[in-house]
């Protein structure tokens, strides 16, 4: 992929939608939400305090996340639709379970 936020905005690909409810209703298009779950897919260098320093930050790409509905701009790179949120706008990183 040829892009790379800057400073402290991160890009995030959603994830699928459910098709099913757990009954086993099949959700038409037109009825689903967008999902509020994602993958980062690419992240910017960081914010730069008042002292010039850059802090890193705390997502990496790889990392499964939770953002808000309304959060982000929508995007098209490659081809492939995209979010691009300021990284204040992620919710919080979905831990892998053992």
């Amino acid at each position: 992929m040829n892009f790379r936020p800057l400073h402290d905005r991160v890009l995030v690909r959603r994830v699928d939608a459910e098709e099913k409810t757990s009954g086993g209703i099949i959700i038409p298009d037109t009825a689903k939400e967008k999902p509020q779950e994602g993958e980062i897919v690419a992240v910017g260098s960081g914010t730069r305090g008042e002292d010039g320093k850059v802090t890193p930050l705390d997502v990496k790409a790889g990392d499964r996340v939770l953002f808000g509905k309304w959060s982000g701009t929508e995007v098209r790179v490659d081809g492939e639709d995209l979010l691009i949120m300021k990284e204040s706008d992620v919710l919080g990183i979905v831990e892998k379970s053992a």
